[in-house]
């Protein structure tokens, strides 16, 4: 059996996040879509939303709204969410919970922060991503995958300096529980000063990184990024490499995304991504016209 030679991905380069309005009027801090970069297939959107503190009856949320053809992956850091849809789900998000949604063939669903933060007020600080479906599946049933934060497997490497929570893919020697459509990796990594790690990342996949908190050297370069930066890598080598300065003030948390591009035309319009004009006209028909479905007055 041939042995797969090890080449590190240089960094293509370093996005700054654009700050705007989502949903019932929160703050997230966005590296795409802008219009400067459109996608990085499979991934349509990454969201930061927050960190946010919020005073009593202050927060906000995203209120009912319809998706149609992708997934959409919310991980909580802090804070709490309450999410409600037509099919009849409803659930909590805390800290360090993960919900997978297939919106597929298209659902109306709610996301609104908990009863006790709209109440009394408190953080929020999580993230929405976004991840296409093809073709084939942009019209199957929705469906949910959540995981509460202590099913999230967690690995550390030998020197104890880097930890990583695994969503999706394999870090570490750990693999994630969570089943996925597209293929994707999806890992938190937390970097003590000194901290390195080369993270292995499948040829022909598109990888980036989201700095969280703290600054961070990427890829063979050492290219330097900071809190609220993207780190976009080229597609010349099958591992990534993450390093924390050993005078570094704090530690360094990031996420790590890659997955498998579809290479399919993209129709997107607000919560709908399909693959033509004509899908998104009916997936706004479909919509308005109920067949999505609402969400029962019962729930909440």
């Amino acid at each position: 059996m041939a042995i797969e030679i090890e080449t590190s991905r240089s960094v293509a380069g370093v996005v700054n996040t654009v700050r705007q309005l989502e949903g019932g009027g929160f703050v997230v801090r966005r590296p795409f879509p802008t219009q400067t970069l459109a996608h990085a297939d499979p991934f349509m959107l990454l969201d930061h939303m927050g960190p946010a503190d919020y005073g009593p009856g202050e927060a906000v949320g995203a209120p009912d709204h319809p998706h149609r053809g992708f997934e959409t992956v919310t991980y909580m850091l802090e804070g709490a969410f309450e999410h409600k849809d037509s099919q009849g789900h409803q659930g909590r998000l805390g800290p360090a919970d993960v919900q997978w949604m297939t919106a597929g063939s298209g659902i109306v669903h709610s996301e609104m922060p908990a009863q006790e933060i709209m109440r009394d007020g408190g953080r929020v600080n999580g993230f929405q991503l976004w991840v296409n479906l093809p073709a084939k599946d942009k019209m199957i049933h929705p469906r949910y995958q959540e995981i509460p934060g202590a099913g999230i497997p967690v690995a550390r490497s030998d020197d104890g300096r880097v930890s990583v929570r695994v969503i999706a893919g394999e870090a570490l020697g750990a693999r994630a529980v969570i089943d996925t459509r597209t293929p994707i990796v999806y890992l938190h990594f937390t970097l003590q000063p000194g901290g390195r790690v080369s993270q292995l990342v499948p040829a022909g996949y598109n990888a980036f990184g989201y700095v969280i908190r703290g600054e961070g050297r990427f890829g063979p370069e050492g290219r330097m990024a900071n809190e609220g930066q993207a780190v976009f890598f080229r597609n010349d080598g099958n591992t990534i490499e993450l390093s924390s300065s050993e005078d570094a003030p704090q530690p360094l948390s990031l996420l790590l995304l890659a997955g498998q591009p579809l290479n399919e035309p993209i129709a997107r319009y607000g919560p709908f991504v399909m693959n033509t004009k004509e899908e998104i006209y009916q997936a706004i028909a479909d919509y308005q016209a109920g067949r999505m479905g609402v969400i029962p007055a019962t729930l909440g």
